[in-house]
């Protein structure tokens, strides 16, 4: 950030009075300038024992696989941004369930939250964010090709409750390991 929305002047970095972290402050009228955690939001649509997936039309990771999902808006509620995504995604209305995923992704200053969801109209379709859409059971999950980490531990969580016949709440964090290129470190909280 380099200019106050409030008032245009130059913004540096300094440690607020009654503050412990450097935020951007405007030099001219003082306004702190905020950056926090960004919500994601998505489902993991349910059908006949199968999970939606959708393979990306946009970048970061286009043509990867992924559940469907995407940053939440001003004025909805997290179950409500989860429901639009998959239907903006995939075509698919869905009665969102239990928050199923909630990891943080300090790397990228994001937090996910994934509920289970179940399809209740089937004309579905890929979105303008998704080249195609497929139904996979744990044996044909495109787990070579899944576009991002969390999507992968969201994914492996589901089929091991499903093989053991009970879904929990599962937590934790996915943290970039520093200097290594794609790799990450999934720390759960159970």
């Amino acid at each position: 950030m380099h200019y106050c929305s409030q008032c245009g002047s130059t913004v540096q970095l300094e440690i607020p009075k009654q503050d412990n972290r450097l935020r951007h402050v405007c030099s001219n009228c003082g306004t702190i300038h905020y950056q926090n955690p960004k919500p994601v939001v998505g489902c993991l649509p349910e059908l006949n024992g199968r999970l939606l997936l959708c393979r990306r039309a946009i970048e970061p990771r286009y043509g990867s696989w992924t559940l469907p999902a995407g940053f939440m808006e001003t004025n909805e509620t997290v179950q409500e941004g989860a429901a639009r995504e998959t239907l903006e995604e995939s075509g698919a209305k869905v009665e969102v369930g239990n928050l199923y995923t909630m990891f943080s992704l300090p790397h990228v200053s994001q937090v996910y939250l994934l509920f289970r969801a179940r399809i209740v109209a089937q004309d579905v379709k890929p979105g303008n964010e998704s080249l195609e859409i497929g139904f996979f059971n744990e044996t044909d999950t495109p787990w070579a090709n899944i576009a991002f980490p969390v999507i992968r531990e969201t994914l492996w969580l589901y089929w091991r409750d499903r093989a053991h016949g009970t879904f929990g709440l599962h937590t934790g964090d996915i943290v970039r390991i520093p200097g290594q290129l794609r790799r990450y470190r999934v720390h759960l909280n159970y």
